[in-house]
């Protein structure tokens, strides 16, 4: 049998040899497959001669009304309010203690992989399920966790992701079925015993198959830890396009796990340029939900689910509140408005970044629901979507200013020098960022490049403007001494990596996977003895 080895690390309860087998035989279990669906992924895209649509393959199952997921868990009834945030001590008791029903730990785009961050997030979720999670700050503020607690979701990394710290014979496992592993090994018990279960979101799957992988994933962990079929349950966050196409075979593929979907905003239009490259997006502040074919896919995903008695849950409320009055006000009543547009068309709950805004949405989200928890009983059997209205990109206008333009340099530079110094959630401007934010600036500069965009100045949009656009960002960085020797190098290795990115030939996946195994790899910690196989 191949060696296993694991770094270093010091929260070593955590990775115990119980634990560490668990996710190993996850990953020999069904690493394989994990592959061969990522290279159905990249075949799908590099292959693809027709325009999308919905698979004929699997028209019985959208046309057969006799099925339905299972019922909700008790606990994942109400979600009015979801609050996500990385599981990093202080954050997660701010989230506990933030007055949501429901708390997404994020894995995923809301941190930055860093081994630490990886490990130390799965201690806090046992930690605040056993009641000792704190913090103090360095000013000597204590936080600590105040009541009950929400019910709590966990978002594992995608399906695209290796965690290089732990290894079967050299081979990175899945950072998907490591995040997924670690928790149900140590905490699925533990929300068992709080009359609470282990429950998921799914992130940035591209078909009705990977929903597949993980339903079988689901069975076979159970099957291990004794846990009865169908604890587990997951939402699947519709992220992507190709997966908009394959709602009602996702909802069917993890029926007895299903906790319904999700409509993600960022990574839905980072699909969108992924996998049609030749159709330009305009600038961000136009891709609003409102846009034809972002109406399209939200209200499909709301038929879908609640045809298949499933909760939709809606897309993030990104403000970081103003010390400005006024500001402040401005922004929680945009929030409002988008939060007043997602329970009438029909979403059961909705997310937010920060908890200063979970009141405003709960005000809104109450004043339609009332007492009752959800709106699935709501079909809207008005709603007809047909593939062109998913894909209607065109009708919403091409614009891209310059101010657009260095927006996108600026957010995709500044964030991913965040990530690689260990942060996945940054405010800037006024909104709380992950990695889905840089996912669609970095996108869209390179499509604007390859494509030849002109801004509303009439200058084409080309490689050494980009360019020069991150030389001058980091030239009023250093102007402005904002930039510590440490800042300067992770905003050299920001621009370094942005540069190759945005002048591909072809759009690449995500940043995430190069600059993980390029810098947050590198300085490996010791291994610990091998654990024998």
């Amino acid at each position: 049998m191949e060696p296993i080895t694991v770094a270093g690390s010091a929260y070593p309860d955590i990775l115990t040899p119980e634990a560490i087998a668990f996710v190993v035989a996850l990953d020999r279990e069904f690493g394989a497959r994990r592959v061969q669906l990522l290279e159905r992924r990249r075949r799908r895209r590099s292959t693809r001669t027709d325009e999308l649509d919905f698979l004929a393959s699997t028209a019985a199952v959208r046309r057969d009304d006799s099925w339905t997921v299972a019922p909700p868990a008790e606990d994942l009834a109400d979600r009015r309010v979801e609050i996500t945030g990385p599981p990093e001590r202080k954050m997660t008791i701010n989230a506990l203690n933030s007055g949501a029903q429901v708390w997404m730990a994020d894995f995923e785009d809301a941190t930055s992989p860093t081994w630490d961050n990886v490990v130390s997030g799965q201690c806090n979720l046992r930690d605040a399920l056993d009641g000792t999670l704190g913090y103090t700050a360095r000013d000597g503020k204590q936080y600590q966790v105040n009541g009950d607690l929400p019910t709590i979701m966990v978002r594992p990394r995608g399906w695209h992701l290796p965690e290089c710290h732990l290894r079967i014979g050299g081979r990175a496992v899945s950072a998907s079925l490591f995040d997924f592993g670690m928790y149900l090994f140590h905490c699925g018990r533990r929300q068992l015993d709080r009359d609470s279960g282990p429950y998921f979101y799914l992130p940035k799957l591209e078909s009705h198959l990977e929903a597949r992988l993980w339903n079988d994933v689901f069975v076979h962990a159970q099957q291990l830890l004794g846990i009865p079929r169908g604890t587990i349950r997951a939402t699947v966050l519709i992220e992507t396009v190709t997966a908009a196409f394959e709602m009602d075979e996702i909802l069917y593929e993890l029926r007895e796990h299903s906790a319904g979907l999700n409509a993600g905003r960022w990574d839905y239009l980072f699909s969108m340029i992924k996998n049609r490259p030749d159709v330009v997006l305009p600038e961000r502040s136009q891709l609003t939900m409102t846009a034809p074919f972002m109406r399209a896919y939200t209200e499909l995903l709301v038929r879908t689910c609640h045809r298949r008695g499933a909760h939709a849950i809606g897309g993030m409320a990104a403000v970081v509140p103003s010390r400005d009055p006024v500001a402040a006000k401005r922004a929680l009543n945009q929030v409002r408005q988008d939060k007043r547009r997602e329970v009438g068309d029909g979403f059961d709950g909705s997310w937010v970044a920060h908890p200063a805004l979970v009141e405003t949405c709960r005000e809104v989200f109450d004043q339609w629901l009332g007492f009752e928890p959800n709106q699935i009983v709501r079909r809207r059997d008005d709603v007809r979507v047909t593939a062109k209205d998913l894909l209607d990109v065109r009708s919403t206008g091409i614009t891209v200013t310059e101010v657009a333009l260095r927006t996108n340099v600026s957010v995709a530079l500044r964030y991913v020098a965040a990530w690689l110094g260990g942060r996945g959630a940054v405010a800037l401007g006024g909104l709380m960022e992950d990695a889905a934010t840089a996912e669609i600036c970095r996108t869209q500069l390179w499509q604007w490049i390859s494509r030849g965009t002109r801004t509303d100045y009439g200058v084409p949009v080309t490689g050494g403007l980009v360019t020069r656009m991150l030389r001058e960002e980091l030239d009023v960085l250093a102007e402005t001494g904002a930039l510590d020797e440490d800042s300067a190098r992770r905003f050299g290795q920001a621009r370094t990596l942005l540069t190759v990115l945005l002048t591909e030939r072809t759009c690449p996946e995500f940043f995430t996977l190069p600059a993980y195994l390029r810098h947050l790899t590198s300085n490996k910690p010791l291994p610990v003895p091998a654990i024998p196989a």
